[in-house]
């Protein structure tokens, strides 16, 4: 029997949900779902200066809204904010750190101003975030993340399955907002789908 390869085991992880649960229900995001707050005060991606949040984050025209701490519970996040997460915080923070890709951070980070930039955005992070990985092969994967990470003693396996746990999380969570959205402009719109 084949020896298994775990590189290749948690990629697929990944790449699986990826190609067969989430791209599909990506396409077609239009810039009011990716804006739409279905609640007053919630947190996302604004313009400069429009914001009333305690932190706004980015270097672009766009910026993402924070508090320090955060309250309890947490505001509500709009589709924006969501994939402003996980481009920024999520992979392309982790891209820097361990594969070689310009530095990022929430306060460097150009926030997209459109629903397709975010999602271009993403898709870059994603490519690199797998050809990280897949460059680890099974012997990287058992390296310490060191104090790259808030546990270094942990191995890059448990960081891998750590963002593939938090990807398939709040992209999923895009995509209920995205349902929620649809269902919500449906009956206010007297639309019957």
């Amino acid at each position: 029997m084949d020896e298994l390869d775990w590189n290749q085991s948690l990629r697929e992880q990944w790449e699986f949900h990826w190609n067969h649960q989430l791209r599909a229900r990506l396409d077609g995001l239009t810039d009011d779902e990716y804006f739409w707050s279905p609640v007053p005060d919630a947190w996302s991606v604004r313009p400069r200066g429009s914001s009333t949040a305690p932190i706004q984050a980015g270097a672009g025209d766009f910026t993402i809204e924070f508090a320090f701490p955060q309250p309890d519970p947490a505001p509500f996040s709009t589709i924006a904010w969501r994939l402003g997460h996980v481009i920024v915080g999520v992979l392309a923070a982790r891209n820097a750190a361990h594969f070689g890709a310009p530095d990022a951070s929430y306060e460097t980070w150009q926030y997209a101003d459109s629903a397709a930039m975010a999602l271009d955005q993403l898709e870059t992070q994603l490519d690199t975030w797998l050809a990280g990985v897949r460059s680890l092969g099974d012997a990287g994967l058992r390296v310490k993340v060191g104090d790259k990470e808030p546990y270094p003693e942990l191995a890059m396996a448990d960081l891998v399955l750590h963002i593939h746990r938090e990807l398939i999380h709040h992209l999923s969570e895009v995509c209920l907002l995205r349902d929620l959205y649809l269902h919500t402009q449906s009956a206010t719109n007297g639309v019957n789908r």
